[in-house]
């Protein structure tokens, strides 16, 4: 009997020695990427705020905004996987501010794409009226409308939070991962985020088809510059691509649960890892990788902040490559 007692401890000390060793496994596997894409999102911020040209034109303005936005959201839902792998509890008023702040930022995302395909018809089927309506001032007002309308989104679903809490967190201590099925216990703010979301996708899906259709019909124009119009297109479709992907990490949950009422929980566990840096990670270091790539004018100033060690190197007053972009940053 005494070694029947012993085998089951050696065995049950076995098994939590290695869910141990698999939550850090899989918790690096998230958390090293995650930290590249962070690096990269916040070198392409510094290189935004880094030159007058950035800080004045409105493309940038906006991609700014949409940047930081991607960079909250990936750096909270990080936080948030390490906290649940770590299975440390939160109070529900914490656990309630990190998950708002999230769906912030979350839905400021498609609502500046929705400006930025706004702001390429402008210039391709308005060009010459492009620099009076496309102005600083304007791109600001804009990013204030975005950021009040996201604002009274989370300001409603607070309200809904509190009244669906009032009973529940008498305590304040939860006793489950802090998510945002921990928070929306009621089934009115369940309908009301997926209502909000879903419109939200839906209407941002029609502004930038429709913008990608008007540069197109466009480009067929014998007025209209051809590679400007082709270059807008492709910008166009990749927001497209954008909205897409950002419409997939709000279907990440629903995906999940389908998943495992199928299969085992240990393989739904890794399948979860793998949609979680697929759907919820990558997509929010798709625009520093798309602008830092296809843009011409960020992308030296980007290549020499991420590889800023060439500053040091003798070989950076030789080599042509290395000293355009040093001739661009000084300038």
């Amino acid at each position: 009997m005494l070694y029947a007692n012993q085998s089951q401890t050696n065995i049950t000390v076995g098994l939590q020695y290695q869910g141990l060793l698999e939550r850090l496994m899989f918790s690096t596997v998230t958390s090293v990427p995650c930290c590249v894409f962070l690096f990269i999102n916040g070198t392409m911020l510094f290189t935004l705020r880094s030159k007058h040209v950035f800080r004045e034109t409105s493309r940038y303005i906006l991609l700014y905004n949409l940047l930081f936005a991607d960079t909250v959201q990936m750096a909270l839902s990080q936080l948030l996987y390490i906290l649940a792998a770590s299975r440390l509890w939160m109070t529900y008023p914490l656990c309630g501010a990190l998950v708002m702040l999230g769906h912030l930022t979350r839905k400021i995302s498609p609502l500046t794409l929705v400006v930025m395909s706004l702001e390429r018809y402008v210039a391709v089927c308005y060009p010459l009226r492009h620099a009076t309506i496309i102005t600083k001032r304007n791109t600001g007002v804009a990013i204030c409308v975005i950021w009040t309308i996201s604002s009274l989104n989370v300001l409603t679903q607070v309200l809904l939070m509190i009244n669906s809490h009032v009973e529940d967190t008498v305590s304040l201590q939860m006793k489950d991962f802090c998510g945002k099925e921990s928070i929306f216990l009621d089934q009115i703010s369940d309908l009301y985020d997926k209502a909000y979301t879903y419109c939200l996708f839906v209407s941002a899906g029609i502004v930038v088809s429709c913008s990608y259709i008007g540069v197109m019909v466009a480009a067929r124009s014998a007025s209209t510059d051809r590679d400007s119009a082709v270059k807008a297109r492709k910008t166009l479709l990749l927001h497209l691509v954008q909205l897409g992907l950002s419409l997939s990490s709000t279907l990440h949950n629903l995906l999940l649960i389908a998943i495992s009422k199928i299969i085992d929980r240990i393989l739904s566990v890794r399948i979860q890892i793998f949609l979680y840096v697929l759907v919820i990670i990558l997509p929010r270091c798709l625009s520093a990788l798309i602008y830092g790539i296809r843009d011409q004018t960020i992308r030296p100033v980007l290549v020499y902040h991420l590889c800023c060690q060439w500053k040091r190197s003798p070989l950076l007053s030789v080599v042509p490559a290395k000293a355009k972009i040093s001739i661009l940053i000084a300038s």
